[in-house]
């Protein structure tokens, strides 16, 4: 039997890499020049900014590979 997908608490070892894979295939398919998101969560507002180049004020060696 099938159990039902998990809502809520940390994503498991699986969901982290489906969601790493999905990531980088948006990234290569949809993302055009940038794309801000913002979500809810139980410690308030996530602002999330996905761009084609780095922050100002950051190198590309400051971010982490995935």
């Amino acid at each position: 039997m099938d159990t039902p997908a998990r809502r809520h608490g940390p994503l498991s070892e699986q969901e982290f890499d489906q969601f790493r894979d999905l990531l980088r295939r948006y990234c290569a398919h949809d993302l055009d020049l940038w794309e801000s998101l913002q979500t809810e969560t139980p410690n308030g507002p996530v602002y999330v900014l996905f761009t084609r180049s780095p922050q100002l004020d950051m190198v590309p060696e400051s971010y982490k590979t995935f």
